[in-house]
């Protein structure tokens, strides 16, 4: 069965601001020494597993011109460019439905664009045994990373019994406390969701179809005008009338024949700035440091400059990125309110450095 991959690119990336901005996100961006951007990693690590004629890239549309730059590899016709924000239930059944229409069924492996992967192989090997799984029955797999330590900014992951080459999930669990992950931890049976889902076509689409009948209606007609003259305007009318949902809440906490496959093959988020450490190398006081830095009894660190200097002097555990027009000092500890900055950018209509 033909193995197709879906590519989900329509996120913000807000928690990596003054970097990632509304005009070009995180996926489009280089958060590692090689120089490649998150996205770009994302299409390279798939090669070995799926054609590119058969790799669908959704975005937003205003990130459609972004796409072509940084994939030029990629078919036009694949980048599906939503007009507006609805999560990834919708997504996932947009992409359905254009993909039904090439192939009457299909092997579908969605995917994050903005995760980094240490050991490709493995995570190969793994996503090919989760294509097995899927191919039986109508089986919807999802890949558990195994928890190194007590995360709290995760979802999680409870599984049961070995079955199909897999193992059954009793329960998806919302991000815990720190005391629930440690007990999910010492447990052995959780694991982290990484939200990479493999399933075929048709095993998705009649999930839709029973659990959000609304959106796949609504996504069928999107399919049927593919290609057409009339698609855009069928596009933007179905797809301002979903509802935002995810597909964990829509589908994968309701349907039966949902399947795990744990692996530990060096996945990280890149949720926040506190990544950026964790997947580049550090210097003997843990400080991570790119541009015209000069830094002096400073410890546990991550400095970004840009074209100009940035002295630092007696600081620990903080964030430092300069931009531009912007800088950003944030503890470490308070990386998930970067968000609140932006909002109050927003309420003082400073769009430009949104």
């Amino acid at each position: 069965m033909k193995t197709t991959a879906v590519i989900m690119a329509g996120g913000k990336g807000e928690r990596f601001w003054p970097k990632s901005r509304t005009s070009k996100p995180k996926q489009f961006l280089s958060l590692t020494s090689d120089g490649e951007t998150m996205i770009q990693k994302t299409v390279k690590r798939l090669m070995p597993l799926v054609d590119m004629e058969d790799v669908y890239i959704v975005t937003n549309s205003a990130y459609t011109e972004l796409v072509k730059e940084q994939l030029p590899d990629i078919p036009q016709e694949n980048i599906l460019a939503e007009p507006c924000a609805r999560n990834t239930a919708p997504c996932i059944a947009f992409a359905s439905a254009v993909i039904k229409r090439k192939y009457d069924d299909a092997v579908m492996l969605v995917l994050p664009s903005d995760h980094l992967i240490n050991n490709d192989v493995l995570y190969a090997d793994t996503l090919k045994k989760a294509v097995s799984v899927a191919e039986q029955g109508e089986n919807l797999v999802t890949i558990g990373i195994t928890p190194t330590y007590a995360e709290t900014g995760y979802g999680y992951i409870n599984f049961g019994d070995e079955k199909n080459g897999a193992y059954i999930v009793e329960r998806f669990v919302e991000k815990p406390d720190f005391p629930t992950a440690e007990k999910y931890l010492a447990s052995g049976r959780y694991l982290w969701n990484s939200g990479m889902f493999i399933w075929k076509l048709s095993s998705i689409m009649n999930n839709i179809r029973k659990f959000m009948p609304d959106i796949y209606d609504g996504a069928m007609k999107i399919g049927e005008s593919f290609g057409s003259d009339d698609f855009n305007t069928v596009l933007n009318h179905e797809f301002e009338l979903f509802r935002s949902e995810s597909i964990d809440f829509g589908i994968m906490e309701k349907a039966d024949n949902i399947y795990t496959l744990p692996s530990g093959f060096g996945w990280d988020d890149v949720g926040s700035w506190l990544a950026i450490e964790r997947i580049n190398d550090t210097d003997a006081d843990m400080n991570y440091i790119e541009g015209d830095v000069i830094a002096e009894n400073t410890h546990h660190t991550t400095i970004c400059g840009g074209n100009r200097l940035v002295a630092v002097v007696g600081i620990d555990n903080i964030i430092i990125v300069d931009t531009e027009d912007a800088v950003l000092v944030c503890s470490k500890n308070s990386t998930q309110d970067i968000k609140k900055i932006i909002a109050r950018l927003k309420e003082q209509g400073r769009n430009d450095l949104v």
